[in-house]
């Protein structure tokens, strides 16, 4: 009997596929199924059985819909800019576009040995001229609109990579990349206002396909707070601290207030006495992490030596610093009410500031006074108010109303803030999308014209950033010099976020070739939005900025939907036998070639990995159940065999056994239950 040799089997096949090219996705006017994983990072050690999982997994969909008879559509590309490649060429000397060039060779490789459902005519690359042509083109339409602007604050720097990182990017104090501790630094950077959709970002996600976790992530991650803008006059100035709060039924019960440590306004209120103590606290507190401040610690802080005037109740309060206020969050200044909150009251009773109880619950409302004291301190809940002068005994809603409008317009007004904060899109590197933007003599940016895209990289002998922090594009002296309406102007030298790249890839898919535009309208109405998205990373960072420029350019008519992504599935990872996360730095990634090349094939290393357990779920590779699984495809083959011997005939036991495992295999795939299937 023919044994199963999954090297004669699958070379056979993917000669076929490759030859008739059985893959290629056409718009034909059928019911269409668009799906795509996200796309890898080709590094020089290739692709892992990490990869493969995520991989495979779109393509049993794949397969799965086109034998249901849609018109099935999974192309394939790299996500090609970014450090490791550049850091490569420092090493090496190697440039990274050859680089990349060699990596991407060799992913190629791997994906055609794995025998993916792939329409390789649709590959496409981020660093070829041809794709970062359009990336800028996206950059200059956001320009346009006052969505990509510049602003000078204070950045995460990693000394290691000597470059900026966004806040999504730095992970516990350290790179998210290479794991150096950061720091800050105070820099002019290029943003993306993605802070002017976070309302629909945010109402939206509830109507997403996507797991309920990377939903929750993005809520947090935005953190819309609704409360009021109040201003707190400065003692002996004529200067105002804005501060915002969520509970302004509770200002009676400010008793001072705390400023972040980058707060602009510290050096206008501190003293000779308060001085060096004041700066040497905000010179420490902003080298941590946003993490390491709001942690559950003791609470330090620094009196400035001014005082403020509650609004309310004309007391003067003390204005100190803390690191546990973010001067991201509001104004980077809140009003301390230490009798309702835990971190106020831990801070006023290590520096002996007053605390004060303004609101009870309803039920005491009328009951004995004698609840006034400590027993309501941490009531967190809106009630009724207390020691709040003229406001006693109303609700707080009713109180909120109220103050609102004593206080007027000039010093109180209604406000949303968010937690998340606009995208920080410069990187100090080489190997990275050019910013189309150049400076005049006066140092005003202006656009790149669009007939004079793509701007490219020039080629250069040292990739390394200068000492002062500027790309080594800074050092490209011809490449700098650019003619603008008759005027010569010097290039932007920082490059874009990787992220920008890969923030509208699933369009390009569509038509990877178009030459005159950035998308095909027509190929766009056919095979858009993206049916179902496979990967496991990148929650409040890819998967949120995808949606910001879909809606961006679903507003200026270039998209005919607001959500780019259907269906998301998030996979767990495979991780070593040793349960540690594959890295090439550890020495325990495995090859998917040298699993299939040892005689197990293709088909085994995809059915054990699907095998392994619930696809959403981290599992650790076995260099033994792999064994098993095998010796499963033995059994199928031999069966397949039997039956074309035998041809076993209509309405036998057998046939129907067949038939009930074709529809629970049906419905498993469908639900997304690999393992069982």
């Amino acid at each position: 009997m023919e044994r199963y040799n999954p090297t004669k089997i699958e070379e056979k096949w993917q000669k076929i596929w490759e030859t008739e090219q059985a893959f290629r996705a056409e718009e034909n006017g059928a019911e269409k199924m668009y799906l795509a994983e996200m796309f890898p990072y080709p590094s020089g050690a290739g692709l892992h059985v990490g990869h493969v999982r995520n991989f495979s997994i779109v393509d049993v969909l794949t397969r799965f819909y086109a034998q249901n008879g849609k018109n099935v559509l999974r192309p394939f590309g790299y996500d090609t800019f970014g450090l490791p490649a550049e850091n490569y060429a420092i090493k090496t000397g190697i440039s990274p576009a050859e680089a990349t060039k060699t990596n991407i060779n060799n992913f190629r490789k791997q994906a055609k040995r794995l025998g993916f459902y792939i329409d390789w005519n649709r590959e496409i690359n981020t660093s070829d001229p041809e794709y970062y042509r359009w990336t800028q083109w996206c950059f200059l339409q956001l320009f346009k609109k006052g969505l990509a602007y510049q602003k000078e604050s204070y950045q995460w720097w990693c000394p290691n990579d000597q470059t900026v990182l966004a806040n999504e990017q730095v992970e516990n104090g350290h790179c998210w990349r290479c794991g150096t501790e950061v720091e800050k630094k105070k820099m002019k950077q290029w943003f993306f206002k993605i802070t002017a959709y976070a309302d629909e970002l945010l109402e939206e996600i509830d109507q997403l396909d996507w797991p309920e976790k990377i939903k929750t992530m993005q809520k947090n991650w935005i953190g819309r707070s609704e409360g009021a803008n109040v201003k707190f006059k400065v003692k002996d100035q004529e200067d105002t601290i804005d501060i915002f709060t969520t509970r302004l039924d509770t200002i009676c019960g400010a008793t001072f207030l705390v400023l972040a440590p980058e707060h602009p306004k510290i050096p206008d209120l501190i003293t000779k006495d308060t001085e060096e103590e004041v700066k040497n606290y905000c010179a420490a507190a902003i080298k941590k992490s946003e993490i390491e401040r709001q942690e559950n610690k003791e609470k330090t802080g620094v009196f400035t030596g001014s005082f403020a005037i509650n609004p309310v109740t004309k007391e003067e309060i003390p204005i100190w610093v803390s690191d546990y206020v973010l001067i991201n969050y509001g104004d980077g200044a809140v009003m301390a009410v230490p009798g309702h909150d835990e971190r106020d009251f831990a801070f006023a009773s290590k520096y002996q500031l007053e605390i004060k109880t303004v609101v009870k619950p309803v039920e005491l409302n009328n009951q004995s006074e004698a609840h006034d004291g400590d027993a309501l301190q941490f009531f967190h809940d809106r009630g009724i108010l207390l020691n709040s002068g003229k406001y006693n005994n109303l609700t707080s809603k009713e109180a909120e109303s109220q103050i609102l409008s004593d206080l007027g317009e000039a010093v109180a007004n209604k406000k949303v803030t968010y937690r998340m904060r606009d995208w920080l899109i410069s990187r100090q590197r080489y190997w990275g999308c050019p910013i189309p933007i150049a400076y005049d003599k006066d140092g005003q940016p202006h656009a790149i014209p669009e007939d004079q895209l793509p701007v490219v990289l020039p080629e250069v002998s040292d990739y390394r950033p200068d000492k002062t922090g500027r790309s080594a594009l800074a050092k490209a002296e011809d490449w700098l010099k650019v003619t603008i309406d008759g005027e010569e102007m010097i290039r932007e030298t920082d490059t874009l976020d990787g992220y920008a790249c890969s923030s509208w890839y699933l369009w390009r898919y569509a038509s990877p070739h178009s030459t005159s535009t950035a998308w095909d309208q027509d190929a766009v109405k056919y095979w858009e939005p993206l049916d179902i998205y496979c990967g496991a990373d990148h929650a409040v960072a890819h998967l949120l900025y995808i949606r910001f420029w879909c809606k961006f350019f679903a507003d200026q008519g270039y998209l005919p939907f607001r959500e780019p992504v259907k269906k998301l599935l998030y996979n767990g990872y495979i991780n070593a036998p040793d349960g540690k996360k594959m890295s090439k730095s550890k020495g325990n990634v495995i090859d998917p070639l040298d699993v299939i090349d040892s005689g197990y094939g293709a088909d085994t290393l995809r059915t054990y990995e699907l095998f392994i357990g619930p696809y959403n779920e981290d599992a650790a590779w076995s260099t033994t159940a792999i064994g098993g699984v095998y010796r499963f495809l033995n059994r199928c083959f031999n069966l397949a065999i039997n039956q074309q011997n035998n041809r076993l005939h209509s309405g036998t036991p057998t046939q129907l056994i067949r038939h009930k495992t074709i529809k629970k295999v049906t419905e498993d795939i469908a639900n997304t239950n690999f393992n069982t299937a």
